[in-house]
């Protein structure tokens, strides 16, 4: 089975993250600039002019298509990297994906979401 991550971390820690990734291996990813909140409300700022709230804070939305095998360490990686410790580090959901077709090949499952040094590749040079 194939699964998707897709995690959401604060724009500062997007660097980090993407460095984690490639130390194990993940190349392929699509990234996205959004806006949202979580638990909290926002920050709040003071002006001359009174009290204004910015409760839509900028984030970095990665996803990652890749087999079963790879999940844990995958989390782990963007976990450990995207991590302060305070509120607003981020989420990370995991869904199932049901099926994969590389478009410039025709290639299914598998087979499309190989790349050339990545995480597959190397755990199959070093069997």
């Amino acid at each position: 089975m194939t699964k998707k991550i897709e995690a959401i971390i604060r724009e500062e820690k997007f660097h980090a993250v993407k460095k984690a990734l490639s130390d194990i291996g993940i190349v392929g990813m699509t990234v996205f600039d959004v806006v949202g909140r979580g638990r909290g409300s926002g920050i709040e700022l003071q002006w001359r002019t009174g009290k204004y709230v910015v409760d839509l804070l900028p984030r970095k939305q990665i996803n990652i298509i890749l087999s079963d095998e790879n999940v844990e360490a995958t989390v782990e990686a963007i976990k450990r990297a995207a991590y302060t410790g305070d509120k607003g580090d981020g989420v990370i959901f995991v869904y199932p994906v049901d099926r994969v077709i590389r478009i410039s090949t025709g290639e299914e499952g598998k087979e499309a979401l190989s790349y050339q040094g990545d995480i597959d590749a190397r755990k199959k040079n070093a069997k």
